[in-house]
């Protein structure tokens, strides 16, 4: 899940300042991860503990609350409730990535995809916005080609992923809901060559770019078979040692 840490951080300092452009430096000195990332590694460390993920969830909000959350979220993480609030914003799938990496069976992931959703994001886009990346992670790390990756998304999912970036970046402004910037996110992997240009072509949109960098991150590197070294340094470094920690244990546990 290092590939959606690291497009997080990549796309951190575009959040608020849109670039159209391909053609910028990957780490500033104002990169760093965000709730992105907080999130992702609260998920993941339920995968690998067991631990309740709606408390898990709350106890990671309580020990980052300035990584940036959507307001909604905050309410729900800084309340006592443990009901959804029938979101479906891309928060739902920022943060899947684990699940896409962690189980065998694509059954499986989609099952745990939902049940890792459902806590907050219970609306039907939140949920399948959710599930379209789980798969997209789990189909690119298991030999599917990006055609049968586009096709399954596209007959499970109803999104239009016969579309460019370059027809896209035009006319694309800052989204947050999944319907309008997960189907962008994925397009971003499939057009891209490596794991640097999808982070690239996903910032490159001028939306949400942290989140759709973390979405496009995650899947290009199961695609691609890891992230580069450069950049995986990097993207580490800006960890703490808590997040650290539990990204290491994650990947010594289902990324051999």
């Amino acid at each position: 899940m290092i590939g959606a840490i690291a497009g997080d951080m990549i796309g951190s300092h575009y959040e608020f300042h849109s670039i159209k452009t391909t053609d910028f430096s990957l780490f500033s000195p104002k990169s760093r991860f965000t709730d992105d990332t907080v999130l992702t590694v609260a998920l993941a460390d339920s995968i690998l503990t067991g631990a309740d993920s709606i408390d898990n969830l709350k106890k990671f909000y309580a020990l980052y609350p300035s990584a940036g959350y959507g307001g909604a979220f905050s309410v729900w993480a800084r309340s006592s409730t443990r009901v959804p609030y029938y979101s479906f914003g891309n928060g739902s799938a920022m943060r899947i990535s684990p699940v896409g990496f962690a189980y065998d069976s694509l059954e499986k992931t989609l099952d745990q995809a939902v049940k890792f959703t459902i806590i907050t994001h219970n609306h039907p886009e939140g949920i399948k916005g959710a599930c379209a990346v789980a798969a997209a992670i789990y189909l690119a790390r298991t030999g599917s080609s990006k055609e049968q990756i586009r096709s399954f998304i596209e007959d499970n999912y109803s999104y239009n992923l016969h579309r460019s970036i370059e027809e896209i970046r035009p006319a694309y402004s800052f989204e947050v809901i999944c319907q309008r910037s997960v189907p962008e996110a994925i397009i971003a992997f499939l057009d891209s060559t490596n794991f640097e240009s999808a982070v690239r072509l996903a910032v490159s949109l001028g939306g949400d770019s942290d989140t759709q960098a973390c979405i496009a991150g995650g899947i290009a590197q199961a695609f691609y078979g890891g992230v580069p070294r450069s950049i995986q340094d990097q993207a580490v470094k800006l960890l703490d040692p808590y997040l650290q920690g539990i990204v290491q244990r994650f990947t010594q546990t289902y990324l051999k």
